[in-house]
């Protein structure tokens, strides 16, 4: 836990864990983008804490700005993208019963994942 990881995007930084919740601290980079994705076993709650957020959840599209935040069910399809020159901040809450990193199902990846 606390240790950053790098990701094509920017970083995030695990916060806090228990039975069925995780906290993460994210960095989105200028003009850095999250895959769209879902995940069949958690739902997230987003808080942007610096920064603007563009929101996409099954095809519709938020605009959120410091101390708005957001929910994404599970299964429904996401993304997050910073399009602005200065770094974006959130707090990611995700909570269910199964919080593994391997519950992720990429449809779309500007960086190429699979």
């Amino acid at each position: 836990m606390n240790t950053i990881v790098n990701k094509p995007w920017g970083t995030y930084q695990v916060l806090d864990q228990g039975k069925k919740y995780l906290t993460k601290k994210i960095y989105v980079k200028p003009n850095g983008k999250l895959s769209l994705q879902s995940h069949q076993h958690r739902s997230e709650h987003w808080t942007i804490v610096q920064g603007v957020a563009e929101v996409t959840i099954n095809n519709k599209v938020f605009k959120l700005e410091s101390n708005k935040s957001i929910f994404i069910p599970s299964n429904s399809k996401h993304s997050l993208a910073n399009k602005n020159d200065s770094d974006l901040i959130l707090i990611e809450v995700w909570y269910g019963d199964k919080l593994s990193e391997e519950d992720i199902i990429r449809y779309e990846d500007i960086y190429g994942r699979v």
